[in-house]
């Protein structure tokens, strides 16, 4: 089965990262939150303190399929400075292992010049941080191994996107009704 490691850092934007928590783990994906400092809690950018499976400095990337970065602020900006975790990003890309991103995160992947000829949605006013991507304005947009999504309003389907990749798109529709969601486009 598929580990997927969702990264927490001060300031990130809740219902981003814990939808997707729960929307994978709702469907048996071994889904783990991880802090990107060496404190297990993490406060979301609207104060909700949240507790890390793991660490950053102790988490296994070769057992990850996943790298999952939700957006908020001033998370994302935490996101784009913890070298350990950038590194890791681009080796997954390289490697056409999976990388999805949400709301401003995805202008970390634009700032790595991961989404060059690519698909690519975020929130507004990070556009241009999205460089050499075909900027799109779908809730959802996959372009190969990598998946980004505009905010908050988006996280189910980007966490359906992600159950469809990872299990099956069969297995995402099932949740998706089970959960009482409307349609996925």
């Amino acid at each position: 089965m598929s580990k997927v490691y969702v990264f927490l850092a001060e300031g990130f934007e809740e219902i981003e990262g814990l939808t997707v928590v729960d929307i994978l783990r709702r469907v048996g994906v071994d889904t783990q939150m991880v802090s990107i400092s060496e404190d297990k809690m993490v406060t979301g950018s609207h104060q909700i303190p949240v507790q890390a499976d793991l660490c950053i400095q102790d988490a296994d990337f070769d057992q990850a399929e996943l790298l999952v970065l939700p957006g908020g602020m001033p998370g994302t900006k935490y996101l784009g400075a913890c070298e350990l975790l950038t590194r890791q990003i681009v080796r997954f890309c390289e490697a056409g292992k999976k990388v999805a991103a949400i709301c401003a995160a995805p202008s970390v992947l634009g700032d790595l010049g991961l989404l060059k000829g690519k698909k690519a949605a975020c929130y507004p006013g990070f556009e241009d941080r999205l460089t050499g991507a075909e900027v799109i304005f779908e809730k959802v947009a996959v372009d190969g191994n990598i998946t980004t999504s505009r905010g908050m309003g988006t996280a189910i389907p980007f966490a359906l996107s992600l159950v469809a990749q990872l299990v099956s798109k069969e297995k995402a529709e099932e949740l998706q009704k089970g959960i009482i969601y409307g349609h996925l486009s």
